[in-house]
């Protein structure tokens, strides 16, 4: 089936590799979107069936090598949202909502793509085609296959990656068929837990999920210590970035979203009971 690529997994695997008594599993290449998107999911030892799919690899922007941190950066993710600015608000049947603060000033092209697909009601009735737990949930796909959906211009679209937005937990971002560039209706929402960093899969003699201690230093990313810290804090999957347009945060209902997540799915991480978003709608924050 076809998968989503998502950027330079050797990074990870080099990594994971000089870990003693464990086995590691390449990291999820994930959030296959469609053929449209042409989300590659390629991943060793997570699999998926989608055409667009969530980055599951270390970008080419991350370095292997120890270095100093770099200076601090600026984080956009959790800047609360101002009474009057648009929100999108997911509808989860059986669930309730999911808000997101979207960023328009840094994401604009992925922004306006959310927002006019939302107003055209594409998002109403579609499912989360895709969970995986602690690392994210997918949707958008009109075919629920993960090979379908299409932009608001009909066509792939460049979201590039935007400064200040990084995969923490509740990190919202388009799946895409091998970059940025190639984004299209698909979406995932980041859903590890806090002080939880998911780097692909990496289980212990057991077989059990396990979270890689020290991660920055143990991978190598040379990361700003403030994201570094805040990974540690809020959580996430790091070796997302640069490869993905984040253009949302989840800012009230990750309850909602880390339940989601817990859902039993086939082995392709389909859910065996649909989980349907009723509606996505783009109204004015009310404070």
């Amino acid at each position: 089936m076809l998968r989503y690529n998502f950027g330079n997994i050797n990074i990870i695997l080099k990594g994971l590799k000089k870990m003693k008594n464990r086995r590691y599993a390449a990291i999820a290449a994930m959030l296959t979107m469609t053929i449209f998107s042409g989300m590659l999911f390629t991943a060793c030892g997570e699999s998926g069936t989608q055409g667009d799919t969530t980055p599951a690899a270390a970008t080419d922007s991350v370095s292997n090598e120890a270095t100093a941190p770099l200076e601090d950066a600026e984080i956009l993710n959790f800047t609360p949202p101002v009474k009057g600015e648009k929100i999108a608000v997911i509808s989860v049947r059986d669930y309730g909502d999911i808000k997101i603060k979207l960023f328009p000033e840094a994401a604009k092209a992925g922004v306006d793509n959310f927002v006019g697909l939302a107003e055209m009601n594409y998002y109403d009735e579609l499912i989360f085609h895709r969970i995986i737990p602690n690392f994210m949930i997918q949707g958008g796909d009109p075919r629920g296959d993960g090979f379908g959906g299409s932009s608001l211009w009909g066509d792939k679209f460049d979201g590039g990656v935007p400064e200040g937005l990084y995969h923490f937990s509740g990190a919202v971002a388009y799946a895409n068929s091998g970059g940025p560039t190639t984004n299209g209706s698909q979406f995932y929402i980041v859903n590890s837990p806090e002080k939880f960093i998911y780097s692909g899969s990496y289980y212990d003699e057991d077989g059990n999920i396990q979270y890689v201690e020290n991660f920055f230093e143990q991978i190598g990313y040379n990361y700003p210590a403030n994201v570094q810290e805040m990974y540690r804090e809020k959580g996430g999957t790091p070796h997302l970035d640069g490869g993905y347009t984040v253009f949302g945060q989840v800012f009230e209902g990750m309850d909602i979203v880390r339940s989601i997540s817990g859902v039993e799915t086939d082995d392709n991480e389909k859910p065996l009971t649909q989980v349907v978003m009723d509606s996505v709608r783009i109204v004015e924050y009310e404070g």
